[in-house]
């Protein structure tokens, strides 16, 4: 190649900016306890094109704060563009991207399984072996709960869908850093 035609040479292609590989994120988003927070955050998450895998939110210790746990899939430069605009809506405190960081992260869920007299005691032990418990038991069903990763929950479902599920509900994650790190102390009031 000469200097010349060095020149004209097509550079490569830049990547396009969200055009990465989507992976599962996590945000934990800090707002004002107000009405239409919960909207507003959604609504962004809506006009960015993210499907919600799950939402979370509770009061804090401190007085007219929430907690969001946020969970969805998309790639990092998306992500990270979609916690830049959060941080523009009125009442959002703070905003935090969790998903390389070590965290404890559990999940809840309520399943009504069918059993019967013949198979009540297996239904049970699957469910001990989970660590889960029984919260109701009645003539044709039992109402377990059972707490721990996204992948403990999917398994325990799974095994008792052979037994057939009548209804299931679950919390979404929820997620808190390992160590003395706080997202509530980081936040300056």
């Amino acid at each position: 190649m000469t200097p010349d035609t060095a020149a004209h040479a097509v550079p490569p292609p830049r990547p396009i900016p969200g055009s990465g590989e989507a992976g599962r994120h996590s945000l934990v988003v800090l707002v004002m306890d107000r009405p239409g927070v919960l909207n507003r955050v959604a609504s962004l998450m809506r006009a960015r094109n993210f499907n919600i895998d799950s939402l979370a939110v509770s009061r804090t210790d401190r007085k007219h704060i929430s907690r969001m746990t946020i969970t969805l899939h998309g790639d990092d430069v998306a992500v990270e563009q979609a916690a830049k605009q959060l941080y523009k809506l009125v009442d959002v405190l703070k905003v935090q991207d969790v998903t390389a960081d070590q965290v404890v992260e559990h999940e809840l869920a309520l399943v009504k399984v069918r059993a019967t007299d013949a198979n009540r005691a297996e239904v049970i032990k699957i469910v001990e072996l989970y660590k889960g418990r029984v919260v109701d038991i009645a003539p044709e069903s039992v109402i377990v709960e059972a707490t721990g990763a996204e992948s403990e929950i999917d398994a325990l479902v799974a095994l008792l869908r052979g037994y057939g599920i009548k209804e299931l509900v679950r919390t979404g994650a929820i997620v808190m850093l390992r160590g003395a790190g706080s997202i509530e102390e980081a936040l300056k009031l």
